[in-house]
């Protein structure tokens, strides 16, 4: 059965060169992916990839944000840097990586829309990566709003990876998050808030076909499914902000709804019984698969087989396992899919 995994993450050769030389110590987690061969040396991932029959790629350009690299013109020139190597790997036969997802720096919002388009056009990416924020800032600004009018217009996804650092503490006592719960919880939160905010500014009213796909299988929110439904159902009444009450009079619909439009990955590092939560509230449908590689123990010699023994087990039909695997990703994307 062919397998593509829609969210892997990967730093083209000459990417890692330029974002190695800006980024000392271990911030932004580079002590964690300098360690981890297989993100920058292509043929140490492919001998990863071997063992699994069927399985391909759709890249992304991994962590940190390009806003935190410098100013805005030099994320754009990143940008640009990452975007055509990522389409020079997938210019080999696509036995091994079937497509990519653009980044752009989200720092110059006003050249969002034609910074994606380029991408599209002329490096032909399958869609655009964004960050749960913008240097802290959130999304649902106009200032974004060609970004979001651009991929509702051209029907292709936008791959949302979360974004939080140790120097937001979790609590006001503190000044870090502390034995990494910036990351465990705190990436699940910046994931679900991003999906609120999205929901409550309206986005799918104004564009009701948006493809938007959440990385680890839209944070927490399906295991909240109570509380995103009947518990926003009452926003306005919890506090005297005139701007909650209004939010959720302008919706058309209730904003479980929305919540349910959202599209979700399986990158769950082998969690089965998230990952059936996840797909009952999602949907088969709407669920791709992917394994975060290769960030997982083994620099990515695990999460790939951990991935599919979950989906080869959860209770679901043969039919919605092809969606799962490949269906929904040659639906939803334009890949160079092997024959």
């Amino acid at each position: 059965m062919l397998k593509i995994d829609v969210f892997c993450h990967i730093f083209p050769p000459r990417y890692w060169e330029v974002m190695t030389a800006r980024i000392a110590g271990s911030a932004y987690m580079q002590k964690r992916v300098r360690g981890i061969q297989a993100l920058y040396d292509l043929d140490h991932r492919f001998r990863l990839m071997d063992p699994h029959e069927g399985y391909v790629q759709v890249l992304s350009l991994a962590a940190p944000p390009l806003e935190v690299l410098g100013s805005p013109a030099q994320a754009r020139e990143l940008a640009r840097i990452a975007n055509e190597g990522m389409a020079e790997l997938c210019a080999r036969p696509p036995e091994r990586l079937a497509g990519v997802d653009a980044s752009r720096p989200p720092t110059e919002p006003d050249r969002a829309g034609d910074d994606a388009r380029d991408a599209l056009d002329e490096l032909g990416a399958t869609g655009v990566q964004i960050y749960t924020n913008v240097n802290g800032a959130p999304l649902d600004q106009p200032i974004y709003e060609p970004l979001f009018a651009l991929m509702a217009e051209r029907d292709l996804p936008i791959w949302v990876h979360p974004s939080r650092e140790p120097d937001v503490p979790d609590y006001r006592t503190e000044d870090r998050s502390k034995y990494d719960l910036w990351w465990c919880f705190g990436w699940p939160y910046e994931t679900s808030v991003f999906m609120a905010r999205m929901v409550f500014w309206g986005l799918f009213d104004r564009y009701p076909t948006i493809k938007i796909l959440t990385h680890h299988m839209g944070g927490m929110v399906p295991y909240f499914e109570g509380r995103v439904g009947w518990g926003l159902d009452a926003l306005g009444r919890r506090t005297d902000d005139p701007e909650d009450a209004a939010a959720r009079a302008r919706l058309r619909e209730r904003p479980y709804e929305y919540f349910r439009r959202f599209l979700a990955d399986t990158a769950l590092f082998g969690a089965l019984p998230a990952t059936e939560c996840g797909l009952a509230f999602f949907g088969a449908e709407r669920v791709l698969f992917a394994t975060d590689f290769p960030f997982d123990p083994r620099g990515g010699g695990l999460f790939i087989g951990e991935t599919i023994r979950v989906i080869d087990n959860i209770t679901a039909s043969r039919e919605d396992k092809e969606r799962i695997y490949a269906g929904n990703a040659q639906r939803l994307l334009r890949l160079r899919l092997p024959t």
